[in-house]
């Protein structure tokens, strides 16, 4: 397939936006509780759309899927369940370090490490010096606007008395957390880019690379759906909220809708990472990250949450989106 940068960034422009906005129907739920939202979510997310993506563009999937050795399809799977423990982590996480905190450790780990594990395990050898200074830079100032922008949201926190401060010993407990949960959260990211021999071996059986890339989801988010559905279900029988299943069909709609763009978004990186060339899964990683969080930032802005913030707050916010912009044309620029 042609290398086209400008292709790439724009399917993955889209789907940040799609993923940075996939909460947005759960602001809108009025009677299920989360597990009730998560647990529909999650049926659709990591089960449903990506085998109807699957069965509707990867001609002979289910031969390449028997072609396959048991070591290429077992490490896509475990490696999506580590993505998928580390989902429930980043609740707990914010619930005890708060949104700010929180969201600095698990996306600046995870925005970095899923670009950079990538780029030095597999690609280390096909990127140039140049593209390869582009994009260590990148993931520098990348780090540096992640930064800032969850300060400024820590700030915001703070002022609106939103957070507590814990105790010494529950803030050690609750970073160690959220530290365990920003080095698994780009496993999603390893789960596709480890899993690649499955796109590759679609490939042979006459399928372009841009819809080869749908064989892998299935695959990797089938161990992402075990501790997602495992923790929903645990909830459901804990709180007994499963009676509330029989009401309110829109909340179902709600939640599904969710399901929908978030699986949406990465279908899109998918195809995005096969534009982007040869390091598509590393510059592809750290550009999704990017507009993710500018399109929630965003959103949080066009909803009114930065309606009341100090004037440092929206100060740090403005520098921390210039540094991401920042970084999106030194990632781009990298892979060109």
């Amino acid at each position: 397939m042609e290398h086209s940068v400008p292709t790439g960034v724009s399917l993955v422009l889209v789907a940040g936006l799609m993923s940075g906005t996939c909460m947005l129907p759960s602001k809108f739920v009025r009677t299920w509780k989360w597990e009730n939202v998560w647990l529909v979510f999650s049926m659709v997310s990591l089960v449903i759309i990506p085998w109807i993506l699957a069965v509707a563009f990867v001609e002979r999937l289910f031969e390449t899927y028997r072609a396959l050795s048991p070591q290429q399809l077992a490490i896509p799977i475990l490696l999506g369940a580590g993505w998928g423990i580390a989902q429930i982590l980043f609740g707990v996480s914010v619930k005890r370090l708060g949104l700010g905190i929180a969201y600095a450790i698990i996306v600046g780990l995870g925005a970095v490490l899923g670009t950079l594990v990538p780029l030095f395990v597999q690609q280390r050898t096909l990127a140039k010096e140049h593209a390869l200074r582009l994009i260590l830079s990148g993931v520098v100032v990348m780090s540096i606007g992640i930064s800032l922008t969850a300060w400024s949201g820590q700030i915001k926190e703070r002022a609106a008395g939103l957070h507590e401060n814990p105790s010494h010993r529950s803030y050690l407990a609750a970073t160690f957390l959220a530290v365990l949960c920003g080095l698994m959260a780009p496993m999603l990211n390893y789960s596709f880019a480890f899993g690649q021999d499955i796109a590759k071996t679609a490939v042979t059986f006459g399928n372009q690379p841009v819809h080869a890339a749908y064989a892998v989801w299935p695959v990797g988010l089938a161990g992402g759906l075990l501790p997602n559905a495992a923790y929903s279900l645990w909830l459901l029988t804990k709180n007994r909220t499963w009676a509330l299943f029989r009401s309110t069909p829109p909340d179902f709609l709600r939640s599904s809708l969710m399901g929908v763009l978030w699986m949406g978004a990465f279908a899109l990186y998918g195809m995005s990472a096969t534009y982007l060339g040869a390091l598509g899964t590393s510059v592809g990683w750290g550009l999704l990250q990017i507009f993710m969080i500018m399109t929630a930032t965003m959103a949080g802005v066009l909803t009114g949450e930065w309606q009341q913030a100090s004037r440092s707050a929206r100060l740090l916010l403005g520098s921390g989106i210039a540094g991401l912009t920042a970084a999106i044309v030194l990632l781009a620029a990298g892979s060109m």
